[in-house]
């Protein structure tokens, strides 16, 4: 690379890592946060003994996991719009994203509670405990065990497709570089910074991850 891209890189390394700070983490972090609220309340529907119910449930998970991401992305914040809804594009990027989460998430924590011995449903029913406590105090607990792997993937995983979030004009990271490279036609240099910044934050996810699932052993069943 000849000086010129390299005074290109340095001239936008605050802003691309500006706008994974403002824009790429907090869109991350908040869509991860709702989906995976989504994701019990669809869970917890599945299981559910009520027929209509835990219908509804299988026909959303089928919906998110059977279409991709950018065409729901584009109908949250292009088709949405011609029946009156009018989204800005970071919130209609959260609630594009919530909703892909909830529905991959809602299978994963659904294994998991079903990974949990009936006994211990039944024990918890003995001493006295309802439906709700048993699942914050006893099933819950070790079911997020189980669950932490493949919610953490799920959880690298979006911050990789927060990426197309700028085919809906949300100045995230990615947006940021293509904007950048524009005017220059430099596309490879500032895209691979993009590649650099977004490798680096799921290295610390991945460190997280770890943490988290030593920190939650104390709750496997022995």
């Amino acid at each position: 690379m000849d000086s010129s891209t390299w005074e290109l890189i340095a001239r936008n390394l605050w802003p691309m890592l500006k706008a994974t700070l403002t824009q790429t983490i907090p869109l991350t972090a908040i869509s991860f946060v709702l989906g995976l609220v989504i994701a019990l309340l669809v869970a917890l529907a599945r299981l559910s003994k009520i027929r209509p119910l835990s219908a509804v449930a299988r026909v959303y998970i089928s919906l998110i996991r059977g279409t991709p991401l950018l065409v729901q992305l584009f109908i949250v914040f292009y088709a949405l719009p011609q029946i009156g809804l009018v989204i800005d594009p970071f919130p209609a990027a959260v609630f594009a994203f919530s909703l892909n989460v909830g529905g991959y998430a809602a299978e994963v924590i659904r294994a998991a509670i079903l990974s949990i011995p009936k006994g211990q449903w039944e024990a918890s029913e003995t001493i006295g405990m309802g439906y709700a406590t048993t699942l914050q105090r006893v099933i819950l607990p070790q079911a997020a065990r189980t669950a932490v792997p493949p919610l953490s993937n799920t959880l690298i995983s979006l911050v990789k497709d927060t990426s197309l979030a700028s085919t809906i004009l949300v100045t995230e990271l990615l947006r940021v570089a293509q904007l950048a490279a524009a005017p220059t036609f430099d596309f490879f240099a500032l895209y691979g910074v993009a590649a650099v910044y977004y490798w680096v934050i799921c290295l610390i996810l991945s460190s997280l991850q770890n943490r988290l699932e030593a920190r939650l052993e104390r709750y496997v069943a022995r």
